[in-house]
């Protein structure tokens, strides 16, 4: 059965994320304003299907192997720039990034990123899932680190910011 989520807020990448995670690769993303073909209203019959999970190790990475290996990856934090710098904000307890991360918003293009093995991330694991999908498509894979920021600022690993960015949040 093939699969296609659709939406504009990440919601959509986090799906097709999750099921090629659990082993189910016939599946994609639409924004649903760039569909051009007929819809349908009311009731449709839909064939039952039965879904076993299979899930991928080689997709994700944990805090303390990407603690470990982030001088050797591409890191990728998908959250907007002002708390990529490390502004002030009423999200993140500690603002900041993890050292070394590069910004790609998740709501802009893709830069261009380095060769090598890419790690994405963001404030709870979804929106990163929009950079892992556009990267998807351009051919190059990455993994997500789930836990994101909110794991990593619990954990009290290093942090990064910008300069002039403001003392961290108490």
């Amino acid at each position: 059965m093939f699969v296609v989520a659709y939406g504009t807020m990440g919601g959509a990448e986090r799906l097709w994320w999750l099921l090629r995670h659990f082993g189910h690769d016939d599946c994609a993303v639409i924004e649903l304003d760039a569909w051009r073909g007929p819809l349908a209203r009311g009731e449709e019959e839909i064939e039952p299907a039965e879904f076993t999970p299979r899930p991928r190790s080689d997709d994700v990475i944990g805090a303390d192997e990407l603690e470990r290996r982030r001088s050797e990856l591409v890191v990728v934090d998908a959250r907007t720039p002002n708390r990529w710098r490390g502004e002030p904000n009423p999200i993140d307890k500690v603002p900041g990034r993890i050292p070394g991360a590069l910004n790609a918003p998740w709501n802009e293009a893709l830069p261009p990123l380095s060769d090598g093995e890419l790690v994405a991330y963001c404030g709870s694991g979804v929106t990163a899932t929009v950079v892992l999908h556009r990267l998807h498509l351009a051919g190059r894979e990455g993994k997500l680190y789930p836990g994101s920021w909110s794991e990593w600022e619990q954990l009290g690993l290093p942090v990064e910011r910008e300069q002039g960015a403001g003392p961290a949040a108490p």
